[in-house]
């Protein structure tokens, strides 16, 4: 088996493209086969620099590594389209002497007019669209054709879409069949030489030998015209499987004005490639147990077409945040605080927290890097905040208990041994306090919590925010709490 994954270089990597490359990927090595990235830069006008740099680092990144393409040396390497240019005119002219394909020398503004003309009328009683060129340069002679060339007219080669029907196999959505009046007379080779998308794939395909083809459903419409350049040239059909949609919530495609679509937004907002190769493999495909959390190469000893649905699948972002914080919890602490304490440094000015303290509190509590911003902003600044934050239910806790705590723990906090100023000490002075004074330990707790961070929820309890925030700007929000309270 080879599968393979080529991707034009317009821009970042967009997940469903990534999804298409972990699929392909999975299969081969499921199947012991290789994998092969090659690069489809045909369309020059729609290349953005870099982009090529950004597929090889994404892939590199989520541990996908290819067995033949650009970077890896070998017969092979480089599979990168346009350096070669040269070797798909043969294939073209070929098509040209079996009566596949033919010349057509007709320049933009002629093929504009004929397309133009053809709005109105491009269906048939069906309606389905009908060839919008109107073959005016297949009805050329052989000498008429032989003296436009050696004239050096500029010419395109198109595909010549014959009568009747296509039918084709799809390992997801099953046979299909198409009419041939709905595809056009594609253009295989245009003026400048280079072969186009549709064309060039279907020769690299069949001389690196892929024989199973992944990619998305919007090629399916496509693929009985390739199907057609496969029978004309004599070369055998690779299988095909098409990968449905990926939707937004709420229904339309990823997209960037979203912030839904690229592999480097999320690693930007703190995901873990792991944990994002771990749900895109799980967005229409069906693992064969009920596991939700996989390795890479746990994935690649299970993955199989079977569990592929037609079914558009539905990215589900929360989904995603809780596979990212499964992989976060089940880090252990030294590999969570290298990724973590950067985020530490963005959310905290003070220089006298411990950073390690501080990781140690949020591991486990945050699903994406980036919610450290929030679960550590009350540190440099005390939010502003209702009294009816201290108001907790099950802690038996109003506004008039926490008055009351907090008038009696002030005197004895700005009276606490700084040199046994720890979350340990402080913990255990707390509850001391609250069953002296006949409280539960809650009710002096929850309002200790709620002054010191004018949060609901924080990383860590009031004994710990105590030994973040130090004795003394422990004190001033507690007395900040108590003019609030009074």
């Amino acid at each position: 088996m080879r599968t393979r994954f080529a991707p034009s270089p317009t821009g970042y990597i967009h997940l469903g493209t990534l999804r298409t490359a972990l699929f392909g990927y999975l299969l081969s090595r499921r199947m012991q086969g290789a994998f092969v990235l090659r690069i489809e830069d045909t369309d020059q006008e729609r290349l953005v620099a870099d982009s090529a740099e950004n597929i090889y680092r994404a892939l590199d990144t989520v541990g996908i590594k290819y067995d033949e393409g650009p970077n890896v040396g070998g017969p092979y390497a480089p599979y990168i389209q346009s350096q070669r240019k040269s070797g798909y005119l043969q294939y073209a002219e070929q098509l040209v002497e079996k009566g596949g394909a033919y010349y057509c020398f007709c320049d933009k503004g002629q093929t504009a007019e004929v397309q133009d003309s053809t709005l109105d009328s491009s269906q048939d009683d069906s309606g389905d669209t009908i060839q919008s060129y109107d073959r005016r340069c297949y009805g050329l002679s052989a000498d008429a054709v032989r003296a436009n060339l050696d004239a050096k007219m500029p010419y395109i080669i198109r595909q010549l879409i014959p009568e009747g029907k296509t039918t084709f196999v799809d390992q997801v959505f099953g046979e299909i069949t198409v009419e041939n009046t709905t595809l056009d007379d594609q253009v295989l080779i245009k003026s400048d030489g280079m072969p186009t998308y549709n064309f060039a794939n279907v020769v690299d395909d069949h001389l690196m030998k892929i024989t199973h083809v992944i990619r998305g459903t919007e090629f399916l419409p496509s693929t009985p015209k390739y199907n057609l350049l496969y029978q004309a040239l004599g070369w055998e059909i690779p299988t095909y499987v098409h990968l449905p949609l990926i939707l937004r919530e709420g229904g339309g495609k990823l997209s960037k004005r979203h912030g839904d679509a690229y592999f480097e937004d999320f690693l930007a907002k703190g995901f873990l490639p792991e944990a994002i190769i771990n749900y895109i493999a799980l967005l229409g495909w069906s693992p064969p147990d009920n596991r939700e959390i996989y390795s890479l190469t746990e994935l690649g000893q299970i993955f199989n077409i079977e569990g592929i649905s037609k079914s558009p699948s539905v990215f589900d972002i929360n989904k995603l945040r809780w596979v990212n914080g499964e992989y976060l919890k089940a880090m252990d602490f030294d590999g969570f605080y290298k990724l973590a304490v950067g985020y530490i440094d963005k959310a905290v000015a003070r220089t006298d927290c411990d950073r390690q303290y501080l990781a140690k509190l949020i591991h486990g509590r945050v699903s994406v890097m980036d919610d450290i911003a929030e679960a550590l902003d009350f540190i440099d600044n005390l939010p502003e905040y209702d009294n009816e934050l201290f108001v907790h239910k099950k802690s038996k806790s109003d506004t008039a208990v926490a008055a009351d705590v907090l008038s009696k723990i002030a005197p004895l906090i700005a009276d606490f041994d700084e040199n046994s100023w720890n979350g340990e000490a402080l913990y255990a002075f707390m509850t001391e306090s609250a069953a002296a004074w006949g409280l539960k330990s809650s009710q002096v707790l929850w309002p200790m919590r709620c002054a010191l961070s004018g949060k609901p929820a924080t990383p860590g309890g009031a004994s710990d925010l105590l030994a973040i925030l130090g004795k003394q700007e422990s004190l001033r929000r507690v007395e900040i709490a108590l003019v609030k309270l009074t």
